[in-house]
């Protein structure tokens, strides 16, 4: 296991869309291996193969120690309630920064588990925010895109100043 990289905001590869994953194999294992040490480190509660520069459809969640670390491979939202809740988010890719994003407070996904096999798994409050957050990143849309102009700006000129030398 090795702890990578993080891409940071704003690196043009948090933008693009990744790709599925196709080879579920002891290169994926390493992957997600990788991932848990990196989020980890950052520290974080969730984390993207794109994250740290690897284009896939790859998520590792790990809410609290008690529950334990879950792989997310090739993740789809099948279903989200009418129902919305605001709860602050962030990024390993942007540090230090965050506010209050409106979500759905239930949502539905389907996913493949590191060997391939469908997984269904629905999901409410935190869990629910974080699975939407990271399946928008694998879509190439950063959090920030969620917040109004006037917002996003403002967390913008934060990350600049808190990220000067």
């Amino acid at each position: 296991m090795t702890i990578r990289p993080i891409v940071r905001y704003p690196d043009r590869r948090l933008a693009l869309p990744a790709r599925p994953v196709t080879a579920f194999d002891d290169g994926l294992r390493d992957l997600t291996n990788d991932l848990l040490e990196t989020m980890r480190a950052a520290p974080g509660i969730g984390i993207t193969a794109p994250h740290i520069g690897v284009p896939l459809r790859v998520v590792v969640l790990e809410l609290d120690a008690k529950d334990g670390a879950r792989t997310y491979v090739n993740p789809e939202i099948t279903w989200a309630s009418t129902e919305m809740i605001l709860h602050r988010e962030g990024s390993v890719s942007m540090p230090g920064v965050n506010d209050e994003v409106q979500r759905h407070a239930r949502v539905r996904i389907s996913y493949q588990d590191v060997e391939g096999n469908i997984q269904h798994e629905e999901s409410d409050g935190l869990r629910a925010v974080c699975h939407q957050h990271e399946i928008d990143q694998l879509d190439g849309m950063f959090w920030l895109q969620r917040l109004s102009r006037l917002k996003r700006e403002r967390l913008v000129k934060k990350f600049e100043k808190m990220s000067r030398p």
